[in-house]
């Protein structure tokens, strides 16, 4: 199990992420486009990096839901290999069987 600690801060960045996103959006909009002047553009640089850094999308790490486990997530389920092997040996994934030879 992570530190609850860990899995917390990943929650408050997705919260931010999601708070800031329309804004972020029309700053680098704003910053790209070629047309405007370059007093323009580099005036939304500057808002663009006035935002709180937790809320760039790049800054978001994908942890398991089950566990909080940060490796080896299976972003499909949502959870880690090792949450998945043990739905999976307790029978609560349908269809799913351990191997065997």
């Amino acid at each position: 199990m992570a530190k609850t600690s860990m899995i917390q801060r990943e929650v408050k960045r997705a919260a931010l992420v999601k708070k800031y996103a329309a804004k972020r959006a029309a700053l680098k909009l704003i910053a790209a486009n070629m047309e405007l002047p370059m007093e323009e553009r580099f005036k939304a640089r500057l808002d663009l990096a006035k935002l709180p850094r937790n809320s760039a999308a790049t800054r978001l790490h994908n942890r398991c839901q089950i566990s909080g486990r940060p490796k080896a997530y299976y972003r499909k389920l949502k959870i880690s290999r090792i949450a998945l092997r043990d739905l999976a040996s307790f029978g609560q994934i349908p269809g799913m069987v351990k191997s065997s030879w």
